[in-house]
């Protein structure tokens, strides 16, 4: 076995990177696998499907000097310093036309970085976004590598291989130059970030407002996952609403506090968004409810204060059951949510649009649609939709200017308005949904009221403002 020539290598076996170098090796690829930790080369090695071939070692060196050329090294250790670690251990034992993986959730500057930096020095860099959880790593993934397209072709034959497979194409294709697969998974991650509010906001309408109870919306969420909404998200959400806990006897979703952490893909997301002057609120709203959500003492102490207050000048109390019918509700709730899922993605490929050109990424969008279908944790039956449009028209800025598309989004824009009215009015969070309609609002709206911001920039900073009669810029002494 020490002579093997081995195919694919892995440093760090942690759960992500076992799981992936475990499917490589299922899909008749000689895999060899890194860690310090001996204990987990040998749960590693003890994992593997019978008649496959893998190998566990504590020292880099046995796994480069084992690894046939051009050598294939897929790095799965934290995000950060530890990457660049790596690497630095990496250089002094492997050799030009090599191919270094980074498949971590990387920052895109730190990619492009170390992808300028191992250029000169003949190495072949890919960063590549990796979707789909354990499950997904094991059984297949969603990819998205982006960087060197020599070696995403050297690579092609394992990640084909080993992706999730939608009508037998594989959920793997090359995103683009530089960073492009880290940036990918990035906006991948806030359009995840946005679709999971927008779910936490319905469940929220439904079960306080409509009385719904767990039962009731295990059914709901299953009857809206056979049909248009058919989706990884709404799938595990019909689940999660039937597990009990063992320790109270109760539904175990009620037993989990209403704080939320994040790991900050979704705030880079926001940040780079900024950065490139693209709107995304739906995602920017997601990641400032994840914040606000965090503060659980003072918004106790906020509900208890702001109750009473209400109470003593108005006669209606903030965000009780409405006497409306469950149905009616449900179906409102539907359509709502379906829409500003459509809107989060919208706003998610609007951004990478507008990234492709600026930071020179040439990123396919169809192929980042396309392998989002299977695999990732965004994967929807929608993606079919976003995926005919980009071949309808690869250069569209903006899907909402898809005919098709716009149609869609027409037909369930109503219940929108009614169920965000219906949060509003009665004191329901509902900041995704909200910012989904706003956005729609205003990118549909030909004329904005912003000819007011030109005239107070130009009065109070002289910035000058264009006018709608002629071309230029102009100033007024304003009086």
């Amino acid at each position: 076995m020490d002579n093997q020539t081995f195919d694919f290598g892995m440093v760090g076996l942690g759960v992500m990177g076992r799981n992936l170098l475990l499917n490589v090796a299922d899909h008749g690829f000689k895999a060899i696998g890194f860690d310090k930790d001996p204990k987990k080369t040998r749960d590693f090695e003890a994992a593997a499907t019978p008649g496959t071939i893998v190998k566990g070692v504590n020292t880099l060196e046995e796994m480069v000097a084992q690894l046939s050329l051009p050598r294939r090294i897929m790095i799965l250790v934290p995000a950060g310093k530890p990457v660049d670690d790596v690497i630095e251990s990496l250089l002094p034992l492997i050799s030009k036309g090599d191919i270094i993986i980074d498949g971590g959730n990387t920052y895109y500057r730190d990619t492009l970085r170390r992808y300028e930096y191992l250029q000169p020095k003949g190495i072949h860099f890919i960063g590549i976004g990796v979707s789909g959880g354990e499950e997904g790593a094991r059984t297949g993934p969603s990819m998205m590598p982006g960087g060197d397209e020599t070696a995403w072709q050297q690579l092609k034959p394992v990640l084909s291989s080993i992706a999730a497979k939608v009508n037998n194409e594989p959920c793997v294709d090359y995103m683009g130059k530089g960073a492009a697969g880290h940036f990918v998974k990035m906006v991948h991650n806030g359009i995840e970030y946005a679709i999971m509010q927008l779910i936490c906001e319905t469940y929220d309408l439904l079960r306080r407002g409509g009385n719904f109870s767990n039962e009731e919306l295990h059914q709901l969420f299953t009857t809206w996952n056979e049909g248009e909404l058919k989706s990884y998200l709404i799938e595990i959400t019909a689940a999660i609403f039937k597990q009990m806990d063992p320790e109270t006897g109760t539904h175990l979703v009620d037993q989990i506090l209403d704080k939320a952490g994040s790991k900050g893909t979704g705030k880079w997301t926001s940040q780079i968004a900024m950065d490139l002057g693209v709107a995304i609120p739906t995602i920017d709203m997601a990641v400032t409810m994840r914040a606000i959500s965090a503060l659980k003492t003072d918004r106790l102490t906020a509900e208890k204060l702001h109750t009473e207050l209400i109470s003593r000048h108005s006669h209606a109390s903030a965000s009780e059951s409405l006497s409306l019918d469950k149905a009616a509700l449900a179906e409102d709730c539907r359509k709502a949510l379906f829409a500003a899922v459509i809107l989060s993605y919208v706003q998610g490929m609007a951004m990478l649009h507008t990234a492709s050109k600026e930071l020179s990424m040439d990123i396919p969008l169809h192929n980042a649609v396309k392998v989002w279908r299977g695999g990732c944790i965004i994967r929807s039956t929608l993606l079919e939709n976003f995926y005919e449009a980009y071949l309808r028209n690869p250069s569209i800025s903006n899907l909402l200017l898809d005919g098709k598309i716009a149609n869609v989004v027409a037909i369930q824009i109503s219940s929108l308005r009614k169920t965000v009215s219906l949060a509003a009015l009665n004191g329901f969070t509902a900041g995704g949904l909200m910012t989904a309609l706003s956005y729609y609002d205003a990118f549909t709206t030909g004329r904005l009221p912003l000819n007011l911001l030109q005239a107070q920039r130009d009065y109070f900073g002289a910035h000058t403002y264009e006018r709608v009669d002629r071309e230029g810029k102009f100033h007024t002494q304003w009086t």
